[in-house]
């Protein structure tokens, strides 16, 4: 997977777009975090947010922080607990059926070491049936697998394969779910 890289000095329609995005998630993050939860304006300002890409029977928990919405894809009957941070310009997808805990942050984007006005991008995909612990940090470029686990506390920095539970820092295979014992 290609990093993209996206110097912020630069104004261009790219960036311009980058800037504006920010400020209108940002926004619409204030007014979710300051409505009452699980009504229908807190619902529909969490699907203005997404730009509709959340599927149906998914629901996420105020408060949160998403930078980006617009880049973000969350499939059917997803579940996303409360304190949720998503740095979202490397884009995020978040398949069917998948369960993010309380306290997790996920990050499509990061600065560049040496020149930091250039944001370095890689996408994040968490696949089908997936469950993420309480307090998991996922790094840019991470490909969480189908009905994998991630453990409580972990920083996942490289691909989780499919039925496997990981754990740690950085995260590593703990155990393969499809195995007995």
């Amino acid at each position: 997977m290609e990093e993209k890289r996206i110097d912020m000095r630069i104004d261009n329609e790219e960036t311009r777009e980058l800037m504006e995005e920010s400020k209108r998630s940002t926004q619409l993050c204030f007014r979710i975090n300051h409505t009452m939860p699980m009504t229908e304006e807190s619902e529909s300002l969490i699907a203005e947010l997404f730009k509709g890409n959340l599927g149906e029977g998914s629901h996420i928990a105020p408060p949160m922080q998403v930078i980006r919405g617009n880049r973000v894809r969350i499939g059917k009957n997803v579940s996303i607990m409360y304190n949720f941070v998503c740095m979202s310009t490397g884009g995020l997808t978040i398949e069917d059926d998948v369960r993010i805990s309380a306290n997790c942050s996920i990050a499509t984007n990061n600065h560049d070491f040496v020149d930091r006005a250039i944001l370095t991008c890689k996408p994040v995909r968490i696949k089908r049936n997936a469950w993420i612990g309480i307090g998991v940090t996922i790094l840019p470029g991470v490909t969480i697998g189908e009905n994998a686990i991630v453990a409580a506390g972990a920083v996942v920095s490289k691909d989780v394969p499919d039925n496997a539970l990981v754990g740690g820092v950085p995260a590593r295979v703990l155990k393969r779910l499809d195995e007995k014992g």
